[in-house]
């Protein structure tokens, strides 16, 4: 059985419930709008974030869902998907998980638009049937994504990125929604309990990880294959590099920066780049750091009985850790 297939096994029932009530929360009145959405629905990923949702959730609840916690991962993944949209028209990308894009089939302003209307449905779901603390989580997290997104490209213009910002970065960008998954399963079933704060922080600890995993995948290795260099291309300022910069001679650092800087586009200069950082110990402190996350995720699942549920979650930990791409 695959790992995913493994982490998803306790909740697979509530997962396809889901789906089903997923689908009702998109549809519109409008037969283009629909087109889109049933475009969208059949080529979505793992569905990582509402499985987050359901396994904290029967964690917390005693194996016990309710009707909050499949309003909340609907809300999750209306937001998720509105924000997939919207990042592939900034990134003028084409295709998503290999398939064409919703810009590359619409263009740019189909695409805004439907992203604003996936927007509005998921805080509409929530407005609703008065789940305002669920609406609180998410709202928090869309306003902390655009944040990390911004400061990024504010940071990325001087490539003055300290490991402070970058943290703060990748904790906004990426682990704010994760945190909003777990914070909202808890909240679902738990509202105002110490669990709607304990499992943020949870999902916050797997974000960072997770991130950092991506980071490592730009500098290859004998399992993921060649390098693809690619953050460096774009200027991206991550984890090994960050560290290389720190730990560098003055003369090093200047080569560096200006190899970033001017010849990002130059393939031998990014492959001496790539590999002055694995020669300086920037890959093992990432992933050292990287470890660091994952053992404070597990030391909250810890404080946890035992059960399917926290069990699923233990292998979603290490199956960020230890994934192919």
């Amino acid at each position: 059985m695959k790992i995913v297939e493994q982490i998803k096994a306790p909740v697979a029932h509530e997962m396809e419930l889901f789906e089903k009530k997923f689908q009702l929360a998109m549809a519109s009145r409008i037969a283009l709008l629909n087109r889109i959405t049933h475009f969208i629905v059949n080529r979505k990923g793992k569905q990582m974030r509402p499985m987050f949702v359901f396994l904290v959730a029967k964690m917390i609840g005693d194996g016990e869902v309710n009707d909050r916690t499949y309003r909340g991962a609907s809300v999750i993944e209306l937001i998720h998907t509105a924000t997939l949209v919207h990042d592939d028209v900034v990134d003028d990308s084409l295709k998503r998980r290999g398939f064409f894009s919703v810009n590359a089939l619409w263009k740019n302003k189909i695409a805004v638009l439907v992203g604003d209307y996936l927007l509005s449905k998921g805080l509409l779901l929530s407005i609703d049937n008065g789940d305002f603390d669920l609406l609180q989580i998410i709202s928090v997290a869309v306003r902390e994504m655009s944040e990390g997104e911004l400061l990024q490209i504010e940071k990325a213009r001087r490539l003055d990125i300290t490991e402070d910002v970058y943290y703060d970065i990748i904790r906004k960008k990426t682990a704010t929604l994760i945190a909003a998954c777990c914070s909202l399963g808890a909240c679902a079933v738990a509202p105002g309990s110490p669990d709607v704060e304990k499992m943020r922080e949870f999902g916050e600890m797997i974000g960072i990880a997770f991130q950092i995993k991506d980071d490592l995948f730009d500098y290859g290795n004998e399992r993921i294959g060649k390098p693809t260099g690619i953050d460096i291309k774009e200027q991206k300022m991550t984890l090994p590099l960050i560290h290389t910069l720190q730990v560098a001679s003055k003369k090093d650092r200047k080569w560096l920066i200006n190899s970033v800087k001017k010849h990002n586009r130059d393939k031998k200069r990014v492959k001496e780049v790539i590999d002055f950082v694995k020669n300086n110990g920037g890959l093992e402190y990432a992933v050292k750091a990287m470890y660091d996350y994952r053992d404070r995720a597990m030391t909250i699942l810890n404080s946890y009985p035992d059960s399917e549920y926290k069990r699923s979650l233990e292998l979603m930990v290490e199956y960020v850790i230890d994934r192919k791409k």
